[in-house]
């Protein structure tokens, strides 16, 4: 499985906002709306400690993650945002990183959506991994940060995941936190959304790095 690489810029959504240049790690383009009222207050708290564990130690990757709410697919859930025949299936990745191997998954066929709910993230929750697998042949996956504001949404530009038939995890994607968390000065609050650019998909197993918590 591999991955594009790219370091565009911040740019101006509802208000301006000032970054220095050659500090941003994601592309972050548009605005979609208008936080609801309590997001600003809600944005200067302290995240809560997230359970951690090393999920992806087989792969040679030591660092501790905390698994995205709702993130194994194990229960339905509402928490998720499913478009285009987005829906939880049967079959899990094998490898049991949440501690024993599970019985679903997130399918995806062409063209659907799936987005997270809205996580607290502060500077150190820096990367985040999913294991995925294509259904035929290869698939790619368009991967996006959604970052809730007080000044708005912003969504990144996105990176290409290439997936093929067996499950594999992803390499080691950036969140783009510490930028965000440094040009708004807030505790933000971060979505991640999985779009299918050919092919189909299942996605399973989703986890962020809280680094150096």
């Amino acid at each position: 499985m591999s991955q594009s690489a790219s370091r565009p810029r911040l740019m101006r959504i509802q208000r301006r906002i000032a970054a220095p240049a050659g500090i941003l790690a994601c592309s972050l383009t548009a605005a979609i709306g208008v936080v609801p009222a309590g997001v600003a207050q809600a944005a200067t708290a302290t995240c809560p400690a997230p359970v951690l564990s090393q999920p992806f130690l087989k792969w040679s990757d030591s660092y501790y993650y905390s698994l995205v709410p709702g993130g194994s697919f194990e229960t339905p859930s509402s928490e998720w945002s499913l478009t285009g025949g987005a829906a939880r299936v049967a079959g899990s990745e094998p490898y049991g990183v949440t501690g024993s191997v599970g019985s679903w998954s997130l399918g995806l066929p062409g063209g659907a959506s799936a987005q997270s709910p809205f996580m607290c993230v502060e500077p150190n929750d820096r990367t985040f991994r999913f294991f995925a697998r294509s259904e035929k042949g290869e698939a790619v996956l368009r991967v996006q940060l959604v970052y809730q504001t007080s000044a708005g949404y912003l969504i990144s530009t996105g990176t290409k995941v290439s997936v093929k038939s067996s499950w594999e995890p992803s390499g080691i994607l950036h969140t783009g936190a510490a930028v965000v968390t440094a040009v708004t000065g807030e505790t933000a609050h971060l979505a991640l959304r999985f779009t299918v650019l050919s092919g189909s998909a299942r996605i399973d197993d989703v986890f962020l790095d809280p680094r150096r918590r």
